[in-house]
């Protein structure tokens, strides 16, 4: 016969089936196949895209419908990004700045890691065939010389939303970072040619992202990059 503590334990068992089944489901025949998300003209050029970058949840904090320009910011009613903000989501009901934001926000410390270490896998993804032709030359050039980047991520001061419009049933998002970063560059002996390993350095990006509008595609690829005059 079954003890006291065997009953608990058979007891707890059924519960915490019954709580995971509630939590995961189960099949139904009806669920929707795996969609590809490189059919159309938009395929990405550069390889596979298997290290894509996840937005948020739609409904998260921070993902309201309300254009800004950096999280706590809202960009001025009726000014020139606002009403491109808005034409945008107009046309591309998916778009939300701040979730938008929020993804840019991490691909742009994958991206800046990424080069800096010469992690072509992570960067592949990313980027536009064209952006990821000019960063791998940029690397190729640096590992000729035996140089090497050190690179340590402190954060991103500022994201915000400067440029925003369609092309050719591509949106298009120009961010600008402020971004907080030690980086020292070494040559082949190890010494330090470049930066200082006990000084934290702000650098400033403007990056454009792009996707197509019409495709089940819900990524983002950087597709231009440029520092302030």
């Amino acid at each position: 016969m079954l003890d006291f503590y065997n009953i608990i334990f058979l007891v707890l068992a059924v519960v915490v089936f019954l709580r995971l089944r509630s939590v995961l489901g189960r099949k139904t025949g009806s669920e929707r196949p795996p969609v590809d998300p490189y059919q159309g003209r938009d395929r990405p050029e550069a390889g596979d895209r298997d290290n894509v970058i996840p937005m948020p949840p739609r409904g998260a904090p921070g993902s309201g419908p309300e254009p800004v320009g950096a999280p706590g910011e809202p960009v001025p009613e009726g000014s020139a990004i606002d009403r491109a903000l808005r034409a945008v989501m107009a046309a591309d009901r998916t778009f939300e700045p701040n979730h938008f934001l929020a993804g840019a926000r991490a691909a742009y410390e994958m991206i800046v890691t990424g080069f800096a270490v010469g992690d072509r896998k992570a960067l592949r993804p990313l980027l536009s065939k064209e952006v990821f032709d000019g960063f791998v030359a940029a690397i190729q050039d640096r590992e000729s010389r035996g140089e090497k980047v050190e690179t340590t991520f402190v954060g991103i001061d500022k994201a915000e939303i400067v440029e925003a419009g369609m092309r050719a049933g591509f949106v298009q998002i120009t961010v600008r970072f402020v971004s907080q970063l030690i980086t020292v560059t070494r040559n082949a002996q190890g010494d330090v040619i470049d930066g200082d390993p006990s000084k934290v350095s702000e650098l400033v990006d403007i990056w454009t992202f792009e996707r197509n509008a019409g495709s089940s595609d819900p990524n983002w690829y950087l597709v231009a990059t440029k520092t302030p005059d």
